[in-house]
């Protein structure tokens, strides 16, 4: 069974996570991982005016040309032919649609580059602007039927190798993994936090049974048999509820990992706390 995991950024903040929470008293270990992350798009290209006439019934690419139009309009509301602008005039980094509008723009002979500095040649018409668009292909799984049949589509696919760094908080105690959390907050991703918060709590509750199962049950067997029983193990909180599911193999691995932490012993079939 994975240990509490904690992702973060860098190296660095890895390191000091781990050294904050020895100091906390909190077991844990750093891990370094390489991984792939694999991404898959569906690509459609035309004018605008090409996309627009066949966009309908088309949810994500009608809702992208409603975006392009705006960026167009953005960035052309004070742009004269011949007027030099600098890059961050134009760009905003949370728009994609202006950059894809500067990019149509550039490709097209519109707007060049001198001296570092974007130059309107002449006014656009953005129905004649050529255009590529490109999709998540889980964006756009049931349409891709429409697609292919109004547009020439392609599929791009994308793998990134990134070196992942993680902090593994093992631990089962409620009040300690609640430090960890407190802790790892000023250091890992805000995704793996939450994560860790549920599964924290998950595993501090499913201890808390399996401990007092034991007090009743000294063979390993009917142990497991009678945690299998209570499933799921439901926590509520907060207006909330969190429902806990597991499986005999998971069980073994978790009764293995208390006695490590030196909540149970366990010998052959005998169990004890």
């Amino acid at each position: 069974m994975r240990d509490l995991r904690f992702e973060v950024l860098r190296k660095e903040d890895m390191n000091a996570l781990s050294r904050e929470l020895s100091r906390a008293g909190i077991m844990n270990r750093t891990r370094e991982e390489v991984t792939p992350d694999i991404s898959h798009y569906v690509v459609v290209e035309g004018t605008y005016a090409e996309l627009v006439e066949k966009a309908a019934g088309i949810g994500p690419l009608g809702e992208n040309l409603d975006e392009l139009k705006l960026s167009f309009q953005e960035i052309m509301e004070n742009w004269e032919p011949g007027q030099e602008k600098e890059l961050d005039e134009l760009l905003d980094e949370s728009d994609l649609g202006r950059l894809l509008v500067l990019k149509a723009l550039m490709e097209s002979g519109q707007v060049v580059e001198e001296d570092g500095k974007l130059v309107l040649v002449k006014e656009p018409v953005l129905d004649n602007l050529k255009v590529e668009l490109r999709f998540p292909i889980e964006v756009v799984e049931e349409y891709i039927e429409e697609l292919e049949k109004h547009f020439e589509t392609r599929m791009i696919t994308e793998y990134v190798m990134e070196k992942r760094y993680f902090v593994e908080v093992v631990e089962v105690d409620r009040e300690l993994i609640e430090t960890a959390l407190e802790i790892a907050g000023e250091y890992a991703t805000e995704e793996s936090v939450t994560e860790a918060m549920f599964d924290g709590i998950a595993r501090s509750v499913l201890a808390g049974v399996v401990v007092k199962l034991a007090e009743k049950h000294g063979k390993k067997k009917e142990l497991i048999e009678a945690l299998l029983e209570r499933e799921p193990i439901v926590v509520e909180s907060g207006g909330g509820r969190l429902n806990v599911y597991f499986d005999e193999d998971a069980v073994e691995d978790f009764l293995k990992e208390l006695q490590r932490l030196g909540y149970l012993k366990i010998k052959g079939n005998r169990v004890w706390v």
